[in-house]
């Protein structure tokens, strides 16, 4: 009789400490994660497939830049702003969000660490430039983790898909390592063929660098403004699609002094003039021969 008073007693003290925890649980609960979780996780993944969409999309702008010592895709607020004024069918991946605010949807993607917020280390116009550049190359996390579009900066914090040739070139790389390596075994004809290819490209890139500094230095003496072709050509930080860019960008430093243009312009002349005093007489030597 005693051990079944026990027992019996043994669980009714289970029964009040199971009750009074869930008294806990509910009392503490928030009531903004009421949601299951696997409804939480489809609103998680609608973002992250939101984020990747607009990542991806060629009409967002986008640049790469050095925060905390490491290469970050990011774009401008108003930018952001913008494109999705400009196509709202991209907020149809948040579902049941997709009547939010473009300023709400810019703070769950903060929120979510699928941004961060930046902002431009150097803050200060450097000598002979007008104004702060649009797209800094070095950021730094800024305090206030906000979304706004007015001179704010956002970089993605998630890895983004490789595309398929980027897949295809991580694979070549090795076998071209391996190429260059067994070089000395090649066949002669084989060795001249690859000589020969690498001083025409190497011409062909001395040549666009002669080509677009005498545009520069013959636009610059003329027009006073600095129009460089080919602008990210010697970038060290610069994408593949960034480093051929044809057009120039917009000049926004201050227009040289014309006493400045008239010294290089005179200096350019006496250049000339030097080099074709000293330029070998061509008919001379035929005439010799």
């Amino acid at each position: 009789v005693m051990t079944k008073e026990m027992k019996k007693s043994g669980a009714e003290k289970k029964r009040v400490r199971r009750s009074s925890a869930a008294i806990q649980n509910g009392g503490n609960r928030d009531p903004n994660t009421d949601t299951p979780p696997r409804k939480q996780a489809v609103k998680k993944d609608a973002f992250q497939l939101f984020a990747e969409k607009v990542r991806n999309h060629k009409e967002l702008e986008s640049r790469w830049a050095v925060l905390q010592e490491t290469r970050v895709e990011y774009f401008r607020g108003k930018d952001f702003v913008s494109f999705l004024k400009k196509h709202p069918e991209a907020k149809d991946l948040l579902e049941s969000d997709s009547n939010l605010e473009i300023e709400d949807i810019g703070n769950f993607l903060l929120r979510k660490n699928l941004l961060v917020r930046c902002d431009r280390v150097v803050k200060t116009v450097r000598p002979g430039k007008r104004k702060l550049s649009k797209w800094p190359a070095h950021l730094e996390i800024f305090p206030d983790q906000v979304f706004s579009e007015n001179d704010a900066f956002f970089a993605w914090t998630f890895v983004n898909r490789r595309p398929l040739w980027q897949t295809l070139l991580s694979f070549f790389w090795p076998v071209l390592t391996l190429a260059i390596c067994l070089f000395p075994v090649y066949p002669h004809q084989a060795k001249l063929l690859i000589l020969y290819s690498c001083a025409g490209v190497l011409l062909l890139i001395l040549s666009l660098l002669l080509v677009r500094a005498t545009i520069f230095g013959v636009m610059w003496i003329i027009l006073g403004k600095r129009i460089w072709f080919f602008p990210n050509i010697l970038a060290e930080e610069a994408t593949l699609r960034e480093l051929f860019r044809f057009w120039p960008k917009k000049d926004e430093e201050e227009r040289p002094k014309w006493t400045a243009r008239l010294f290089y312009a005179i200096v350019a002349v006496l250049v000339i003039l030097l080099l074709r005093h000293h330029a070998p007489d061509e008919a001379a030597r035929a005439r010799s021969v």
